[in-house]
Order: C-alpha cells, then sequence, then structure tokens
C-alpha cells in the first residue's frame, strides 16, 4: 500500500464527497490501495470553492484535520491528456496542467490517524497501516 499527501480543503474533499481526481505534478505507475493523508498545508483560497463548498466543507469535522490520514482509496488510474492535448473528460475536481490520479473505492476513516507525509507518493509504516486496518475491519462479538 502507499500513501499521498494532499492539501485541506482537497482531502476532505476526497474523503467527504465526490472528488474522485487527486490532482498531482507528477504521474505514477503505481496501481493499488492509497492512503488519503491531509498534509499540514491548507489552501486557503480553496475554502470558498464552489465544489469544496458543495462537499460540506466544514473546518469542525474531524476530516478537515491536517496531517493525519483520513481515508483510503484505489489508484486505478492516471490521466495525463490534460497536459498533452489539452482538455480532458476525467470531471469537474480536475485541474488543466496536472495529471489526475482517478480514485475509487474511497472510504473515509471514523476518525483521523496522526502521521507525517511526504510532497510524492511514500509508503506508510507498519504501525500506520495496522491503525487504519483495525479502525476499516468490522469488530466481531462473542456469541
Amino acid at each position: 500500500m502507499q500513501a499521498i499527501s494532499v492539501q485541506q480543503p482537497w482531502a476532505f474533499g476526497i474523503a467527504r464527497s465526490s472528488k474522485a481526481i487527486a490532482n498531482q505534478a507528477l504521474p505514477t505507475a503505481y496501481r493499488g490501495p492509497l492512503l488519503i493523508h491531509a498534509s499540514m498545508r491548507v489552501d486557503l483560497k480553496a475554502c470558498d470553492h464552489p465544489l469544496i463548498r458543495s462537499a460540506g466543507w466544514d473546518p469542525r469535522d474531524p476530516l478537515a484535520t491536517i496531517g493525519a490520514v483520513i481515508a483510503v482509496a484505489r489508484l486505478d488510474d492516471v490521466c495525463s491528456r490534460a497536459l498533452i492535448e489539452g482538455p480532458c473528460d476525467c470531471g469537474p475536481w480536475s485541474q488543466p496542467g496536472a495529471h489526475h490520479w482517478r480514485l475509487t473505492g474511497i472510504r473515509p476513516l471514523p476518525r483521523p490517524i496522526v502521521a507525517l507525509g511526504r510532497p510524492e507518493l511514500w509508503e506508510p509504516t507498519q504501525t500506520l497501516l495496522t491503525k487504519v486496518e483495525s479502525m476499516l475491519t468490522p469488530t466481531q462479538h462473542p456469541s
């Protein structure tokens, strides 16, 4: 599993809404499970963006935190057409001049897990993965 750090409120948009695109400066050959980490940086101008408002942006929401893993997704594809050919069909969340990492199966975590992120794709520690898995695994009660 890999992880990616995304600025707030864009990370919130992924976790709480239909933002199935992570706009990135670089492409990647990686495909598979991906932790969504809310970086320590906040794009303050984006807090009033219509798409962020429609996602229900609320700075009091636990998933609006910074410096924590807030969701799990699957990276299925990367579209680079916007850099080569011009506009693509990746939807309203895609930004011109970026590689569009297409996410599926997005699941917000019940609560954020504090972690240090990195600007590029990064490998989470086993401790972090164990915490994420324990949150996503249903608890079985004895009969």
